[in-house]
């Protein structure tokens, strides 16, 4: 009788054994992820923080605290960007958190006018705020060690979209931009851009410009087409857009004869040639308008008067007075000043 009720105890016990193992292999191997989920672990947190963060997508929380534990994950994250998903279970998330396996975030660099602009939209992209985001953006060392100066490097960046890791350091993003710059200016995209006489940053600055007067893509070619034949005569450029960079006014609506003595750099009214750097991070579309300018013997343009977008192109200066004519008409009859 003995025997049988340690026999009974011993199965009960093997049994009791078997459900806990099978229940710890479930909470340590089984899925602990409830739905797809994207951690932020900033360079700053806490770990009580990121605890907070994670829990609520979590099965399984002991298991998973248990074992980070065993990690000593509290003192051991790495900061970065985590993805959670379905199917993972505890001890790959604690792993995860541990060995700092990130997955990239994609970035737009693109549409701003100014390195504060652009620093200001890579901080709310990326785990760096925009005060050290500046500092990378205007120091002289990090400009001259990408080989340009703290001016134009604002012209290296070309407008994508790009694939980074989150906890990419600002100084680091300096020199992946350098290393897409490279990449962008091809053997082929060098060979047009002989056609125009331009260097690499008067490229960049010219599109800027283009990019500025008009949305439209196909005329951007026959405006920068304009444009290269000033510089080619020797011609002021006289582009408005430079008025307001000059001005740092981009909700300027009506350029008057006043604004066109503003003492810069960059207004093109009182001086000739390009301005020292381009005035907004031009989209692709408009570097490649200057690099494939449109052949012509314009030297003018302007809005037209339906305000559809598009420019009316002169040859004379005639021509050109009678088009700016009905513009000014049109904006004073809307009451535009």
């Amino acid at each position: 009788m003995r025997k049988k009720t340690l026999l009974r105890l011993f199965l009960a016990c093997v049994v009791l054994g078997a459900v806990v193992a099978v229940f710890l292999l479930a909470c340590f191997k089984g899925n602990a992820v409830r739905g797809e989920y994207e951690l932020y672990v900033g360079s700053r947190s806490g770990y009580a923080a990121v605890e907070d963060s994670l829990m609520p997508h979590l099965k399984y929380r002991a298991a998973f605290r248990l074992y980070a534990r065993r990690l000593d994950l509290e003192h051991t994250f790495k900061p970065g960007h985590y993805v959670l998903r379905p199917g993972m279970n505890v001890v790959e998330v604690a792993r995860m958190l541990k060995l700092g396996l990130q997955t990239p975030v994609r970035i737009s660099v693109n549409n701003v006018r100014t390195s504060a602009q652009l620093a200001r939209k890579l901080a709310r992209q990326i785990d760096a705020d925009s005060a050290s985001m500046m500092r990378a953006l205007t120091s002289k060392e990090l400009a001259a060690e990408v080989g340009f100066d703290s001016l134009t490097l604002f012209s290296m960046f070309i407008p994508d979209t790009y694939e980074v890791w989150w906890t990419i350091t600002p100084e680091d993003f300096v020199r992946r931009m350098k290393r897409e710059y490279d990449r962008f200016w091809t053997g082929e995209r060098d060979a047009r851009r002989a056609r125009s006489g331009l260097s690499r940053l008067g490229v960049m600055t010219l599109a800027s410009i283009v990019y500025e007067e008009t949305r439209k893509t196909d005329e951007m070619p026959r405006i920068a087409g304009v444009y290269v034949n000033r510089l080619r005569r020797g011609i002021p450029l006289q582009a408005d857009p430079t008025i307001k960079y000059a001005m740092q006014d981009f909700g300027l609506r009506r350029i008057l004869y006043r604004h066109l003595k503003y003492p810069s750099p960059y207004n093109t009214y009182i001086n000739k040639g390009l301005p020292p750097s381009p005035i907004c991070m031009p989209g692709k579309n408009a570097i490649d308008a200057v690099l494939n300018f449109e052949e012509h013997d314009y030297l003018y343009f302007c809005a037209r008067p339906t305000f559809d977008g598009y420019h009316n192109f002169a040859r004379t200066l005639r021509e050109h007075n009678a088009n700016a004519r009905a513009y000014s008409a049109e904006l004073n009859r809307r009451k535009i000043r």
